[in-house]
């Protein structure tokens, strides 16, 4: 209560108790306060709440800040069921269910930073924040909201409330030294007035520098001396976003009224947003104390008293849980504006965006979380960022720079040993004292930061991973042993969780490759298979067969020797295929039989013609249960084959090098090697640059994120190299890079060539021409109805004359009739 803060908030608190019952005279209920001073300290603050909540069983506590040693009082709060209700603007744990806080949290308005420093572009910065347990507990929370915005904290630092003027002109060193340009301050008014002010002294408040203030220090800036501002001049805050009404200018001027009487000789100070969240806290609590009265009988409230629990001796309310229910139900607009409580914390998500410009602040935009930067509340669009005056009174915002400390060189971990050298390897010569790195992800990491527009001093230290696998060279960039890990390394979740990666400059997934198999001299047999085969060339002799039946009676290039007939009707047969029998057919039988048959015929060249292109161009791959598949030995590739594949482990081989694949995959599986080897995208294509005329590769339906180069999270250079990257593909520097390493590799693998599912390549079958088979066969089934019918028909007319003519009687009638009498004698 000696500070005025404090005098402040229990004056708002009285004034907006006034208020209440003053528009409300009727109502049923009466808070009575009992105000306890906790001279600044944690511990009397608990000592005045136990005393409360035993000896005068109070239903609610309100305290304006609490820190973390005063958690303890939300976990008194629970055990008696009494709320406590507090305006500290601290982002507190959702642990307490009776604890309320009736205040923005800190936290949102760093949302709102991410994107003012998106939109000058700036990606990475120095972040100052007090050095106190609440800060640091709250830390993580701040830079979570910036990585997931693409910003990196390039150094942060804490400053201490005991911090003397020239341990923070030597921290303001270390920053001039890194040659740092943005900084965000997050610091109490009274340090981030000491910063300010030795800063200037510095020449740091001068053109090239972006300060920016969070809220922790513009909410509270009128309390400081005025002189302040002249240290600020340029700097840019965020405040927290009360808006303009009749009411608050009322309770304004009462307020000035109020401390000229207490303190006639004191300046009268402006009323700030903490006596805002006092006044909306006890309204809060009075509306919610007075639903919750109008509801229970009258004796019930009398009898609503706290009763004591053995074991703490700490009184139990009964009360407590329906006042909390009416609080947390709040729904109405106060000073500060819409009161809506979400898991118990008041949200607003609004802010000012203010200009320190002269003795005062100059309002330039708003941040809402609905609509963004924006000059009004209400307008969604339009540009706040044209006005602002930066330190040195000009008008052009400063460039973001690196921040690299002076003399320091980035040490990046690559593998000392690669299963893989076209990727990466690592050379130490020993006569000249020096080491190389080569390899594709080395040239692609070099291109990337030269293309920079900044100069990156860097050094390649071997991580022996011999025994450590690329987890453990991740693990060493989280601890801060390397500034950053190139090499073969894939962009996995559980990577992710420690160090940051780039874009991938890899392609994505896993492939498969296997053995060609069409290099043996029955391969143009795969097309079909055996059953296909068998009822094709039963086909072609039965219908050369019936061709041979029906043409030999009348047709002479059917007749003569046997071995004539048999020669025409096999090269009339095989004719058929390409439509070059030169026989002609007189029999109308023969001719319907051969149009089918040509029509058939026509269907079985062009799909066998089709299928064998396709096998040609990507061999099949067909894996049966006694099948093996090799893998990278000490690799997530394992699971993921045993996971997507359903292959059991006895059918998985590891193997370690791309010469141990060759060996496994020209055994195959029956002779102790594997069908196919499954592994990441970027080493299929070394295997197929050393043996590209040996195997193909296909596309798994199994992805991964491909290769990426980690960093410790916050750096800066992971948007940076990102977007490097970016520019590397799109270029088609990325293109030529692997070109270069993995030169002689199969045309199969062409990187435009989509990959084909291995089951869109199948043996033709009979299954598939049953339909086919089906008409030829009826349609030589009908001609041979027909041509016997013609046939016996003609057999049976010749045995009736023969019949007649073997008849006497008949004979003689016939010569009487039809020869003269001589020839008869």
């Amino acid at each position: 209560m000696g500070t005025w803060a404090g005098k402040m908030v229990r004056s708002c608190i009285e004034m907006a108790l006034s208020d209440y019952y003053y528009i409300s005279p009727r109502n049923k209920t009466r808070i009575a306060l009992h105000v306890r001073d906790s001279k600044g300290d944690s511990f009397n603050s608990i000592a005045a709440a136990l005393d409360l909540l035993e000896n005068v069983e109070v239903q609610a506590i309100i305290i304006p800040e609490i820190s973390n040693k005063e958690l303890y009082l939300a976990m008194l709060g629970d055990i008696a069921r009494v709320p406590v209700l507090s305006f500290s603007s601290i982002s507190s744990s959702s642990e307490h269910p009776y604890f309320i806080q009736v205040a923005e949290d800190e936290t949102t308005q760093f949302h709102g930073i991410a994107a003012l420093l998106d939109a000058f572009k700036w990606r990475s910065f120095v972040f100052l924040y007090e050095d106190t347990t609440n800060a640091r507990q709250i830390q993580p929370y701040i830079l979570d909201i910036l990585h997931k915005n693409h910003l990196g904290v390039s150094y942060q630092t804490a400053i201490s409330l005991t911090s003397t003027d020239d341990q923070i002109i030597n921290v303001l060193h270390k920053l001039m030294t890194m040659k740092a340009s943005i900084i965000l301050v997050h610091l109490s008014p009274s340090l981030a007035s000491q910063v300010f002010r030795n800063a200037k002294s510095l020449g740091m408040m001068n053109k090239g520098f972006a300060w920016i203030a969070t809220s922790k220090t513009m909410d509270f800036l009128d309390s400081q001396d005025p002189s302040v501002y002249e240290s600020m001049q340029g700097v840019l805050g965020f405040k927290s976003y009360i808006p303009s009404s009749r009411k608050l200018q009322s309770l304004t001027f009462r307020y000035r009224r109020n401390f000229l009487k207490t303190k006639p000789s004191v300046e009268i100070k402006e009323l700030n947003v903490l006596g805002i969240w006092a006044y909306d806290a006890s309204w809060i609590l009075a509306d919610a104390i007075e639903r919750v009265g109008t509801k229970l009988p009258q004796n019930q409230i009398e009898d609503a008293k706290l009763k004591k629990l053995d074991l703490a001796r700490l009184r139990v309310s009964n009360s407590g849980p329906s006042i909390l229910s009416e609080i947390t139900s709040s729904n109405f607009t106060g000073l500060g504006g819409k009161i809506q409580l979400n898991s118990r914390k008041l949200v607003r998500g609004t802010y000012e965006i203010l200009n320190v410009i002269g003795n005062g602040e100059r309002r330039a935009g708003y941040w809402t979380s609905a609509y963004g930067l924006t000059n009004g509340i209400s307008n969604s669009s339009p540009n706040i960022l044209e006005a602002i005056i930066w330190p040195g009174f000009t008008l052009m915002a400063p460039e973001s720079r690196l921040i690299q400390m002076s003399g320091k060189i980035l040490k990046v971990g690559i593998p000392e040993k690669s299963r893989f050298p076209e990727l990466v390897s690592f050379h130490y010569d020993q006569q000249s004292n020096s080491s190389t790195a080569d390899g594709f992800c080395i040239d692609v990491f070099q291109a990337a930061i030269r293309s920079l527009s900044y100069n990156v001093p860097f050094e390649y230290v071997p991580f022996d991973n011999e025994y450590g696998s690329y987890n453990d060279l991740v693990n060493e960039v989280y601890l801060q042993r390397y500034d950053a890990a190139v090499g073969d390394i894939t962009i996995l979740s559980n990577r992710s969780q420690y160090v940051a990666f780039t874009s991938p400059y890899t392609d994505l997934g896993l492939g498969m490759v296997a053995k060609l198999e069409h290099n043996y001299p029955w391969f143009f047999l795969k097309p079909l298979n055996a059953n296909l085969w068998i009822m094709s060339a039963c086909s072609f002799i039965l219908m050369g067969f019936l061709v041979w039946i029906f043409e030999h009676p009348t047709n002479e290039e059917f007749q003569g020797p046997p071995a004539r007939q048999i020669c025409t009707v096999l090269w009339f047969t095989i004719s058929t295929l390409v439509y070059a029998h030169r026989e002609k057919l007189q029999s109308n039988l023969s001719k319907f039989v051969v149009g089918i048959w040509l029509f058939v015929v026509f269907i079985l060249a062009s799909s066998y013609t089709a299928n064998l292109s396709s096998l040609l161009t990507v061999q099949q791959i067909k894996l049966t249960r006694s099948d093996y598949i090799g893998y990278s030995a000490n690799s997530f590739v394992r699971g993921l084959i045993r996971n997507n594949l359903n292959f059991h482990d006895n059918r998985l081989k590891p193997y370690q090098s791309p010469d141990e694949y060759d060996k496994a995959l020209r055994s195959g599986s029956k002779h102790g090697g594997v069908a196919a080897i499954i592994e990441e995208i970027p080493y299929l294509k070394v295997l197929l640059a050393r043996y590209p005329h040996n195997y193909t590769m296909f596309d798994s339906s199994m992805t991964t994120s491909g290769f990426g180069f980690a960093f410790q999270k916050g750096s800066p250079l992971v948007h940076d190299m990102s977007r490097a990257i970016v520019e590397l593909r799109e270029k088609g520097r990325l293109q030529e890079l692997e070109n270069k390493w993995f030169t002689n590799r199969s045309p199969l693998l062409s990187p435009d060539s989509e990959g084909t599912e291995p089951s869109q390549f199948n043996t033709l079958s009979l299954d598939s021409f049953l339909g086919l088979f089906l008409l030829s066969g009826i349609s030589k089934a009908i001609a041979i109805i027909i041509f016997f019918f013609y046939y016996i028909r003609k057999k049976l007319s010749m045995s009736y004359f023969i019949s007649k003519m073997l008849d006497r009687e008949y004979l003689i009638f016939i010569l009487r009739n039809y020869f003269p009498r001589r020839v008869i004698r």
